[in-house]
């Protein structure tokens, strides 16, 4: 399965090189490392009552809104409780990645 080269949003899953503003920013103005723009701003969550099913959700809606393909957009939606922000709370089965899908990074 494709995986974008470099880090990723470690609560949307967004490349990090994909973001305009090169990233989210911590609470004293450096950049994040970990968190794109959208999701971390000024040490601070964006959506910080947001679940992973709700994210897992908008992330499949931004994907289809640019056009990609509907397996795809669930594909990498389903990643989304395996990120950093994510891990170690309750999610849904529906929503947890399947044992197959859960392949080390190279």
């Amino acid at each position: 399965m494709f995986r974008p080269k470099g880090p990723v949003c470690q609560s949307c899953g967004m490349p990090l090189s994909k973001d305009p503003l090169g990233g989210g920013s911590n609470a004293d103005g450096s950049p994040s490392s970990e968190y794109c723009s959208h999701c971390y701003r000024k040490g601070v969550f964006t959506q910080p009552n947001i679940s992973a099913e709700e994210m897992m959700k908008l992330v499949e809606g931004k994907l289809r809104s640019m056009h990609f393909p509907g397996f795809l957009a669930r594909r990498f939606a389903r990643e989304v409780p395996t990120l950093r922000r994510w891990r170690g709370r309750v999610t849904s089965q529906a929503a947890r990645p399947r044992p197959s899908e859960l392949q080390p990074r190279a």
